[in-house]
């Protein structure tokens, strides 16, 4: 007979939450607007065209290193809380409910222009529209990837300076008063730098992986890749539809640089190198910050070992000279044996001299032998001078 043992509801809630936040996405486009998606990976993968080993590596219950991918249609992220698919039109940002997810979702909506404002501004503008088109030339697809890495790297900067603040003065506090209390509490301290500092340098090793690479960075190039397969890539095309004023109204100014960009160098990653340059020099300082806390830490480290061996070797010496006053007091404890037993001794007649005589000889002996002991012991650096 088989039995069904009743499933704990609570654990129950528990996956149904993670089943449901692993289906949420907040939808972004070009407009500004949001959307919130609840839809499965198929769906997902069906709508911007990717893989599922590439939907795998964004699987909040998969431990994924950080990774910037790019593909035919689209850049894969995947830095820390940061899930997110990028596309030349849209962003797919997983966990919207995130409370580390929110304020990228907002920085989003406030950092991609709406689409009816430059509408207004290039007909109010009329003839001047040309020269205003030029103060914004990245693509959507690299500000939608630029906020995401202005927001890893303050979130993490901001992780950083947490510890910093807490570091700093426990191990001050430690170096002044050593306690359990205070070993524990910088143990702790040292347990959470590690595992940031293992964060932050997975960060920085694939932006520096992927400044190293040319073709990686080409790839990351939607909008580009998009305008080469356009009917209008041709050069004839390409002049008419940036000087159409019509179709002019309706792109942004992002996709016109990206089309006058397919028209020269496909292999240029310039303007995505010097973004990638400027963030992985805030992650490299933020992990230099890191470097620095750990070798303070280290000094630290040090300076009470060198504490610890100190109080040692005044055990050492303590015990050293307790040790010496023993074997000298023992030879006193001797000779009033030797005197003290019920004995006839035939010197000891007419000889009471005899005994305040071995009593000096035995306190010289006593003292000369403390002194070569304690030379001795200082000879081979047991004790302290």
């Amino acid at each position: 007979m088989v039995h069904v043992v009743p499933a704990d509801p609570q654990a129950v809630v528990a996956v149904k939450k993670k089943a449901q936040s692993s289906r949420s996405w907040v939808l972004l486009d070009s407009t500004g607007e949001t959307t919130v998606l609840d839809v499965d990976k198929y769906a997902i993968m069906h709508r911007v065209n990717i893989h599922a080993r590439d939907l795998r590596i964004l699987d909040p219950l998969l431990s994924y290193p950080s990774t910037i991918l790019g593909r035919d249609g689209a850049i894969v992220l995947n830095l820390e809380h940061i899930k997110a698919i990028i596309t030349s039109e849209e962003v797919l940002l997983r966990d919207p409910s995130d409370e580390n997810v929110v304020p990228v979702v907002e920085e989003l909506k406030r950092r991609l222009p709406p689409m009816n404002a430059i509408q207004q501004g290039q007909d109010y503008t009329g003839g001047q529209n040309d020269v205003e088109g030029d103060e914004d030339e990245s693509p959507f697809e690299f500000r939608a990837l630029e906020v995401a890495l202005e927001s890893i790297c303050s979130f993490l900067a901001a992780r950083t300076l947490e510890l910093e603040t807490a570091a700093y003065p426990a191990l001050d506090e430690l170096t002044s008063q050593i306690s359990s209390r205070n070993l524990d509490r910088v143990r702790k301290l040292k347990s959470a730098m590690t595992r940031l500092t293992a964060r932050v340098q997975k960060v920085r090793d694939e932006l520096e992986q992927l400044l190293d690479d040319d073709d990686d960075m080409a790839d990351l190039y939607l909008s580009r890749k998009l305008a080469g397969t356009s009917p209008v890539s041709g050069s004839g095309a390409a002049n008419w539809y940036l000087a159409s004023p019509t179709i002019g109204s309706k792109i942004s100014r992002a996709s016109r640089a990206s089309i006058a960009t397919a028209r020269g160098d496909e292999n240029d990653v310039e303007e995505l190198e010097m973004l990638l340059e400027a963030y992985f020099m805030q992650i490299d300082g933020t992990l230099n910050k890191l470097t620095t806390l750990r070798e303070y830490i280290d000094d630290t480290e040090d300076y009470i070992n060198i504490q610890l061996d100190n109080h040692r070797n005044q055990l050492i010496q303590l015990e050293l000279f307790l040790s010496s006053g023993t074997v000298c007091l023992s030879i006193y404890s001797l000779v009033a044996a030797i005197f003290g037993m019920n004995i006839p001794y035939t010197w000891d007649t007419n000889h009471g001299y005899m005994f305040k005589w071995v009593v000096i000889v035995s306190g010289i002996f006593c003292a000369t032998l403390f002194i070569l002991i304690m030379s001795y012991a200082r000879l081979k650096g047991l004790v302290g001078s």
